[in-house]
């Protein structure tokens, strides 16, 4: 017998998952990572640092500086809404806290625009379930409700997803952007009005963030996709073609104007691609979502190379194949590869209706191992931080750590002892019985991942900020300077030192060989002695070296000028 599609499924299989659950969860992803932390190396407080300047006023918008130095990407809109942000909030809100609610809430479209996405995907005539003879199977709009389900359970899972999604970058505008054209796409036979704000909005953020390249491309598969596969709505087909066309004609123009677009491919000839690390990459960002977009590419297979086009399969697929060429192609791999995890999760999520109840056994039992040891042993050590119990893993955190002071916290270890309680509810609750619904099998997954995120966001975060935030080596520079040291020369400095200097140590940094007016001098070791033409090192006294402390290869030199050379 030759079905119509790979999917059977009974309506008693697509009973809904609780909303408050659903949202709860995406609070608990969310939430944690945005809150209570500095801006973390590099990336995070480099782009920080470029925010700064510009609401204060110290650069241009159109050609910001820091230190002296250019954005090393090119889209300015992640550095415009962290400058708003800082402009409009109040006087009680952190700096750092205020750039990161624009790029939370960017994050909370991401998630929503997944739901949606696959949710509009999965009403397509072609994804629908068999029907059966005598009655019984699955609504289409409970089936598409239960698959968008599983889609963002699926994308939440992906342990790639959690700290980049985190942070204040271009790549954040990007990823969001990127979910709501691929939304856009998938509900235009359902809607009009959605679909062509989040078409532009996607279209032009996605250019304006750096994307230029990556727009062009997905533009021109959509366009293609919108034509071979229209969906329910034959008869609008070329004219959202033309819309597509349009927008990403326009977005090219804008790229243009504002001279975005570059040669972004590796070189080979200067070292190409380490193919073991990227493999390696692939192999644990996308996790679990690609082995289910495997089998989803497998079971749906004749209708993948069918004369009549599939939407729910062409177009994930051609947004994951996009990101994956940008992975194998640019730097850093990461970051493109970032921006196909809602099309990758979308995939996943038609992988459901097709798994054998062993699968579905075998992916518990795994996520129910993995996520309840690592839990364990992230509570463990955060124990022996505590109290020096066990006595192992807290000589592991000095030797690692070192200098780092632990900090109790009742309000993150209630909010962690919620989390783990809930974890080890949610584990009853799937071992009890055989459970119906077809997104069983990703309830754990993602419920493992946000617990541990959120407790690694609690528990250990003042670890990880000592790790991971330049604070505590700006103190040691702060203190070797003293108070009031006025201006200060700097020399050979990245843009993720410049903006922690003038971030944690609040102080008026000068270029070296601009200027020759300042009494101090800070340094990075690898570019000591400098040249000559930007400084005469005999006018300069050595102070103090300053060490990360977790880093032994980062060092900052401080020096004072000699009294004779002023």
């Amino acid at each position: 017998m030759n079905l119509p599609t790979p999917a059977i499924v009974t309506q008693n299989a697509v009973s809904p998952l609780p909303r408050w659950a659903l949202i709860l969860l995406c609070i608990a992803y969310v939430v944690p990572g945005f809150v209570g932390r500095d801006p973390w190396k590099s990336a995070d407080v480099t782009a920080f640092g470029y925010m700064l300047e510009l609401a204060q006023g110290r650069t241009p918008w159109l050609n910001p500086l820091l230190g002296g130095m250019p954005p090393d990407t090119e889209g300015l809109l992640p550095y415009w809404l962290g400058a708003w942000a800082l402009q409009l909030a109040p006087t009680w809100v952190t700096a750092d806290m205020a750039v990161r609610l624009p790029f939370a809430f960017l994050l909370v479209i991401t998630l929503a625009a997944t739901w949606y996405g696959v949710y509009y995907l999965a009403r397509s005539p072609g994804a629908q379930p068999v029907a059966f003879a005598f009655g019984g199977e699955a609504t289409p709009a409970d089936y598409a409700r239960a698959i968008a389900d599983g889609g963002l359970l699926a994308l939440i899972a992906c342990l790639g997803l959690a700290q980049l999604s985190h942070e204040t970058t271009g790549y954040v505008v990007q990823l969001s952007c990127t979910a709501m054209v691929f939304f856009s796409v998938a509900a235009m036979p359902h809607r009009t009005v959605a679909p062509a704000l989040a078409l532009v909005t996607g279209m032009v953020g996605l250019t304006l963030a750096g994307g230029p390249a990556l727009a062009a491309l997905l533009g021109l598969g959509s366009m293609a996709v919108v034509v071979w596969a229209p969906g329910s709505d034959t008869d609008h087909r070329w004219r959202w073609a033309l819309a597509v066309a349009s927008v990403t004609f326009v977005a090219a123009l804008i790229a243009w104007g504002l001279d975005l677009w570059g040669w972004r491919i590796v070189d080979s000839g200067s070292g190409g691609k380490e193919w073991q690390s990227l493999a390696r990459l692939l192999l644990w960002f996308g996790w679990p979502a690609w082995p289910l977009a495997l089998w989803t590419l497998w079971r749906w297979r004749k209708q993948i190379i069918s004369a009549q086009g599939h939407r729910h399969l062409l177009l994930p697929l051609w947004f994951s194949a996009v990101s994956i060429a940008a992975t194998l192609t640019t730097r850093p791999a990461d970051r493109a590869l970032l921006l196909g995890l809602p099309a990758l999760a979308a995939l996943a999520a038609f992988a459901l209706p097709t798994l054998k109840r062993s699968v579905g056994a075998l992916i518990d039992w795994f996520t129910l191992l993995f996520f309840t040891i690592s839990a364990l042993a992230i509570w463990v050590i955060w124990i022996a931080m505590q109290t020096g119990v066990p006595a192992k893993p807290a000589a592991n955190v000095a030797k690692l750590a070192p200098g780092f002071v632990p900090q109790f916290s009742a309000l993150a270890l209630v909010v962690a002892l919620a989390a783990t309680v809930g974890w080890f509810t949610l584990v009853w609750w799937r071992a009890s019985r055989n459970r119906a619904p077809i997104w069983k099998s990703l309830v754990l997954p993602a419920s493992g991942a946000a617990l541990g995120w959120l407790l690694l966001m609690t528990l250990w975060l003042p670890l990880l900020d000592y790790a991971r935030s330049y604070r505590a080596q700006i103190s040691g520079v702060t203190a070797a300077l003293g108070t009031s040291p006025g201006c200060v020369q700097t020399v050979g400095l990245s843009r993720s030192q410049v903006a922690a200097l003038q971030y944690h140590g609040d102080l008026v940094l000068q270029r070296a060989g601009l200027q020759d007016e300042c009494d101090w001098l800070v340094a990075d070791i690898a570019s000591w002695p400098a040249s000559e033409r930007m400084v005469n090192a005999a006018h300069w006294e050595a102070r103090a070296k300053i060490a990360r402390p977790t880093d032994k290869n980062e060092h900052l030199l401080v020096f004072r000028r000699v009294a004779s050379a002023r």
